[in-house]
């Protein structure tokens, strides 16, 4: 990359990625239990470890042990002599940050709706996809179709894409089931792929997101239906929240209150897309059960913004269903910055309306079309997001954080923005355990 300094050291491969560069202390054991498990020398730190800034150090050091981070910070004050200090040890003049949290997804899924995408072009309407079979409800016939093998092979492609671009704690919706037996595949799914990757998955029953055929013209029944379905799934230990779609095409405040009472009843946290099409006071009442966050935020008033503020509520911006839908109003970011409410910033990756596949680009959506700085875009995709998930022990690079952190391919946090496409990522780490 033009203006890149040339990288320190011996070219080897460590942990099988090339492209980082070892000392003359690579992988020496000497078997002592104080020994970090691994040490990086020489990276631009962008550890965030503060209420504003990058938080910069340059010619950094991090260490880490049974993946905890047990030192962040200059090179020269590494506690002794560098070569007993850890089994591994690297050096590399990487920017490192921390690891990517993608905060609100709908990564599971079957199938696709590219045909869709095509016929909206050519001018089709909403209404016209639907009634030809299209829209929310064909990506539920395909998810109720497929087994659960099935829908985890058509998931993978999706999530490796999302970790090589620099994600390490990930999100997953429920709500293309609609019925209890496709709820509960999804989110044995969603399980599924953290094991399969070694990240940590949290899963979200999404049931209220739509309304399937069988209960057309009776959206109180299927709330009714999806009540009861939430202890047995919470009960398997597949639920870690409860989120709904409250909007007009979507359930009323009144049956989302409902969802969220069985929710508080069982001690599961909420959040909810909210206002995304129109202001009916869904951030409001997303804060008045001390949600985790509101979601797309379009059309919320400043009155749902103190609410937020008040409650602790995370503000999550979604730029690619924006992008996508083309749409025009803004989330209202002025307020949020004024009442200092946390925005992060998520993929919503989806088959209809944000078929996003990368969480740095949605970092670049946001600054282009919402204006964040890169600052407030990498804020979003890891402390902020972290916190919309309810998570406190990641986001940050600091001793006693868990060793989540991302080796790119820059000089300075904001070519992560800067950049349209493109790999960057160098080495992506979940616990201390290289994931991409």
């Amino acid at each position: 990359m033009p203006g890149k300094a040339q990288p320190r050291g011996v070219l080897l491969t460590w942990f099988g990625m090339p492209g980082l560069y070892a000392g003359a202390a690579y992988n020496r054991r000497m078997g002592t239990q104080s020994r970090w498990d691994g040490l990086i020398l020489g990276p631009t730190l962008a550890t965030l470890d503060a209420d504003a800034g990058y938080g910069l150090v340059e010619d950094g050091a991090m260490g880490w042990k049974d993946g905890v981070l047990a030192y962040v910070g200059s090179r020269d004050d590494l506690p002794g002599d560098v070569d007993g200090l850890a089994d591994e040890i690297i050096e590399t003049d990487a920017l490192a940050t921390p690891g990517l949290v993608d905060c609100h997804t709908h990564v599971v899924f079957a199938g696709d709706r590219a045909a869709e995408f095509e016929l909206r072009l050519q001018g089709a309407s909403y209404e016209q996809i639907a009634r030809a079979g299209g829209g929310i409800l064909s990506t539920v016939r395909a998810v109720r179709e497929a087994g659960e093998d099935e829908l985890l092979r058509q998931s993978e492609p999706r999530v490796a894409a999302l970790l090589r671009d620099g994600v390490t704690t990930l999100e997953i919706k429920s709500g293309y089931g609609l019925d209890f037996d496709g709820e509960r595949k999804m989110l044995r799914v969603a399980r599924a792929l953290g094991e399969r990757f070694g990240i940590e998955v949290r899963a979200t029953y999404l049931a209220a997101h739509a309304l399937p055929p069988e209960f057309a013209n009776d959206a109180d029944g299927y709330i009714d239906a999806a009540i009861g379905w939430l202890p047995r799934l919470h009960a398997e230990g597949l639920v870690d929240a409860v989120d709904a779609f409250c909007e007009g095409i979507g359930f009323s405040p009144a049956q989302t209150r409902r969802m969220f009472e069985a929710a508080r009843a069982l001690g599961l946290p909420v959040k909810l897309h909210a206002d995304q099409l129109s202001d009916l006071g869904g951030a409001a009442l997303a804060a008045g059960f001390d949600g985790l966050s509101a979601d797309h935020i379009e059309y919320t008033s400043e009155d749902g913004v103190r609410a937020m503020a008040a409650h602790g509520t995370v503000a999550v911006l979604l730029p690619g269903a924006f992008h996508v839908l083309r749409e025009t109003r803004l989330p209202p970011l002025d307020l949020l910055r004024e009442h200092h409410v946390p925005m992060a910033v998520a993929t919503d990756c989806n088959p209809g309306t944000s078929p996003l596949l990368s969480l740095r680009q949605a970092m670049q959506l946001a600054c282009t079309h919402f204006r964040l700085t890169p600052e407030e875009a990498l804020r979003g995709a890891t402390v902020n997001a972290a916190k919309a998930l309810g998570l406190h022990d990641r986001g940050v690079l600091r001793a006693g954080m868990r060793a989540d952190f991302v080796l790119w391919n820059a000089v300075r946090p904001a070519e992560l923005c800067y950049w349209l496409g493109g790999g960057l990522a160098q080495g992506v780490f979940a616990g201390g355990r290289r994931i991409a």
